[in-house]
């Protein structure tokens, strides 16, 4: 049996297209194929149908006919027939449009938002009889989100993975993996109480690596792919890929729970998706039966995510093995409050990121529209090892000693990673030549303390980067990003400015102490 206190959960989530302007591609087979394979292997599945799909007989027929294992849903992607049918004007090039002025929510003012969901909505209990109870997009709004589970009770959504520039669509520093509830201001952001946030747990999608996809593509405009996505053949594509995938997201501590969505859009067409979404399926399949995974519609996830929790959960994905035998680690915590990601490389351990949650900032939208081909989605950065790097300098907050009046990196061997309670993540890194790191991410605050040597913890960043960090003090780090001032404060030990771009945090009686949640 499953574990019930911390289970594995898996959405197949299949999300449908009508339209596909770039090039000719049968985008019914890849439907017909996923309920096909679905049905074969006994899997709860759901369906996400855009409304150039929805208005379309040719997937309607297909969907209408599935039994009580399947959902259909709303994919939140606009098409001109939608558009037009709210009385709004059509500004794509195509009847669909993947630039985010056009095809994403934002590129709408909040009040022809309600007047889009409304026309879908109602299309759709045309069709189907019932009111969608999930949706998705890549990227959704809180105001979206927020109408919707006012005015119509949906209970789960789910948005796209952590990304920089990746096809227009910038997420970056929210809730890393498994869900979360959103601010009301801000749909990137977990909520910190329940009078702030939006009552619908937003799933992210697409099965990020959690070693290989943050620095991917550092240095260039765009993020490349390492996901779980079967058209990609470094991911889900990849046999050994999947398999050291499911390992470390399924078998290693998760907190809370564990989490991946697995499916494809259809227009990649069947051909390209085929061989991985078979493997993959089937691989889940046999997990299910073995007990180690829940396979469940959104929906289903989305209901015992609200029976369960009152508030964002603490989750954890814990890679300690490196599917491309380069020795490299990966540590996720997430909170509502902040997040944090601890990388192993060549037995030295940088904490590549923190990001704070904090409910009141706003996203760049709540108020006003995306006017751009791409648009922008972030948290407050405390430790953006992506974007305060360069591929010669790479940022981050460093374990270092004290030799010969010199501050260097500290190396160990392999850290040990457990649950020390429901919410809190112990991480144990034995050094080479002064006893054990002991790590302890809490919910609101992270942890570290050694009492073997004269060591520190040393924050930098690239000198061709601007980072948001405005004023450092002994027991604070004042910063301001997007206008909005935040601060994280040192409960033990105290912070030092140095020259160029770092910044020392040192320790009191063998301790340091990051306080995230005030």
């Amino acid at each position: 049996m499953t574990n019930d206190i911390s289970p594995r959960i898996v959405n197949p989530i299949f999300f449908i297209r009508g339209l596909e302007p770039r090039e000719p591609i049968d985008l019914v087979e890849p439907v017909a194929k996923a309920i096909e394979l679905t049905s074969k292997l006994n899997l709860p599945t759901t369906f996400l149908v855009q409304y150039d799909a929805l208005i379309d007989s040719n997937f309607t027929d297909l969907l209408n006919n599935l039994d009580s294992r399947y959902e259909v849903g709303l994919w939140l992607e606009m098409v001109q027939p939608l558009i037009e049918k709210a009385e709004i004007k059509w500004r794509g090039r195509w009847a669909w449009d993947w630039q985010s002025q056009v095809s994403m929510m934002v590129g709408y003012s909040p009040a022809e938002r309600e007047k889009i969901i409304d026309v879908f909505i109602e299309d759709f209990r045309q069709i189907f009889g019932y009111y969608p109870k999930s949706v998705g997009s890549w990227v959704l709004d809180s105001h979206t989100l927020g109408y919707l589970a006012d005015k119509y009770d949906i209970t789960a959504a789910c948005n796209c993975k952590d990304q920089c520039g990746t096809d227009g669509y910038t997420l970056w520093g929210g809730y890393w993996n498994q869900g979360y509830y959103p601010s009301r201001a801000n749909a990137i952001v977990p909520a910190q109480d329940e009078s702030h946030q939006i009552p619908v747990p937003v799933f992210r999608m697409l099965g990020s690596d959690p070693i290989y996809q943050y620095d991917y593509s550092l240095g260039e405009e765009r993020q490349g792919v390492v996901t779980l996505e079967p058209v990609y053949s470094g991911g889900g594509g990849c046999k050994e890929w999947v398999d050291w995938f499911i390992d470390v997201n399924f078998k290693s501590p998760c907190l809370a729970f564990g989490y991946a969505q697995v499916g494809q859009e259809n227009s990649f067409g069947w051909p390209s998706m085929q061989k991985g979404i078979i493997y993959q399926l089937e691989e889940l399949a046999k997990l299910r039966d073995e007990g180690v995974v829940r396979i469940e519609k959104l929906v289903d996830s989305g209901e015992w995510f609200k029976s369960k929790f009152d508030l964002t959960p603490t989750t954890a994905v814990t890679a300690l093995s490196d599917w491309q035998s380069e020795g490299r680690k990966s540590v996720w915590y997430d909170s509502r409050y902040y997040r944090t990601n601890l990388f192993w490389e060549d037995g030295k351990l940088r904490i590549r990121d923190i990001h704070l949650f904090d409910q009141r900032y706003p996203e760049r939208y709540l108020n006003d529209t995306c006017k751009s081909e791409a648009c922008t989605y972030d948290a407050l950065p405390v430790m953006d090892g992506y974007n305060w790097s360069t591929k010669d300098q790479l940022a981050g907050i460093r374990l270092v000693k004290l030799v010969n009046g010199k501050y260097n990196p500290i190396a160990g061997s392999d850290p040990r990673v457990s649950e020390s309670s429901d919410t809190d993540l112990h991480i144990s890194w034995p050094l080479v030549d002064c006893g054990n790191f002991e790590i302890l991410c809490k919910p609101d605050c992270l942890e570290i303390e050694n009492k073997g040597c004269d060591w520190a913890l040393e924050m930098s960043w690239s000198a061709d980067k601007s980072i948001d960090l405005v004023d450092v003090t002994a027991d604070s780090l004042a910063y301001r990003h997007e206008g909005f001032d935040y601060i994280v404060r040192c409960s033990s030990g105290h912070f030092e400015r140095r020259q160029g771009e770092s910044v020392l945090m040192l320790p009191e009686d063998g301790r340091i102490v990051l306080n995230f949640g005030e």
